[in-house]
C-alpha cells in the first residue's frame, strides 16, 4: 500500500487534481482509497456527486461509527472519506482529522479494504499538528504540493515544504516535489521553477488550464468520467502514472 499526502493552499485546485488523480489510477485497475483531510469536506464531492457523511458528524450523531458509514464507493470505484471538522467557531479542525484517522485505524479500514494507494488530500494553509498529521503520524509515504505561480499558493507551498522537511529527519514522509496547476498568470513557469529551486525539489508536472475541468464540476464530476478521452483526461493519467511508480 502506498499511501501519498497533497498538500496545498485552500482554492488552488488541491481537491480537483487529487480527486481526477484517483479516477485515473481506479481506471488503471487500482483500489484507491481518498481521505479527505479539509473541514470543508469537499475533498470527494466530485467523486461521488454530492457531499457525503464526514467521519466527525456521524460520530457526533451516533456516538460511534461503522465502516460502511464512513466509507462510499464512487461511480469511478474510489473509495472515498471525508474526516470533516468541528461545528463552526467550537473546536479544533486538526484534532478532526486526528480523530478521523483514529477511527480508519480502529476500525481496520486499510486490512479491510485493502487499497493499493491512498491519498490523503489536505488544506494546506495552516499547518498545525493535525494537519501534519499524515506527514508526522507516518500514514504517509510521499507529499506533493499543488500550486500555481500565484504568491500566496507558492508561499503556502514553502511553509508546508519547511513542516515536511521537519518530519523528513525523523524518518517520516519524504518530499518529492510541486504540481504546477496552472492558473496561465504572466511568466508562471519561472516564477514556480524559481520557488522550487529555493525549496529544493523539483516540478514534477505541470497542469494545463482547461475548460473541460470546470465542463466536468458544473455536474460534480471528475474530467476523467465525463471527459475520458479528452486531452486533460490523458494529462491526469500521466500524472497519476507518475505518482504510482513503485506500486504493482
Amino acid at each position: 500500500m502506498k499511501k501519498i499526502a497533497i498538500y496545498g493552499k485552500g482554492g488552488i485546485g488541491k481537491s480537483t487534481t487529487t480527486s481526477n488523480i484517483s479516477a485515473a489510477m481506479a481506471s488503471m485497475g487500482f483500489t484507491v482509497m481518498q481521505i479527505g483531510c479539509d473541514p470543508k469536506a469537499d475533498s470527494t464531492r466530485n467523486l461521488m456527486g454530492k457531499k457525503i457523511p464526514t467521519v466527525l458528524d456521524t460520530l457526533r450523531v451516533n456516538g460511534d461509527a461503522t465502516l460502511e458509514e464512513l466509507v462510499a464507493l464512487s461511480n469511478t470505484n474510489v473509495l472515498c472519506v471525508e474526516a470533516g471538522g468541528p461545528v463552526p467557531g467550537v473546536g479544533c479542525a486538526g484534532r478532526g482529522i486526528i480523530t478521523a484517522f483514529e477511527k480508519l485505524e480502529e476500525l481496520n479500514a486499510y486490512e479491510i479494504y485493502k487499497p493499493d494507494i491512498v491519498l490523503y488530500d489536505v488544506l494546506g494553509d495552516v499547518v498545525c499538528g493535525g494537519f501534519a498529521m499524515p506527514i508526522r503520524g507516518g500514514y504517509a509515504d510521499e507529499v506533493y504540493i499543488v500550486t500555481s505561480g500565484e504568491m500566496m499558493s507558492l508561499y503556502a507551498a514553502s511553509n508546508i515544504s519547511y513542516a515536511v522537511k521537519n518530519f523528513e529527519k525523523r524518518g517520516y514522509a519524504s518530499l518529492k516535489g510541486l504540481i504546477l496547476n496552472s492558473k496561465n498568470i504572466e511568466n508562471e513557469r519561472m516564477l514556480v521553477d524559481k520557488a522550487a529551486d529555493e525549496i529544493g525539489i523539483p516540478v514534477v508536472y505541470q497542469i494545463p488550464r482547461s475548460y473541460y475541468v470546470q465542463d466536468a464540476e458544473i455536474d460534480f464530476k471528475t474530467v476523467i468520467e465525463v471527459f475520458p478521452e479528452s486531452d486533460m483526461s490523458e494529462h491526469y493519467k500521466n500524472l497519476a502514472k507518475l505518482l504510482l511508480e513503485d506500486v504493482k
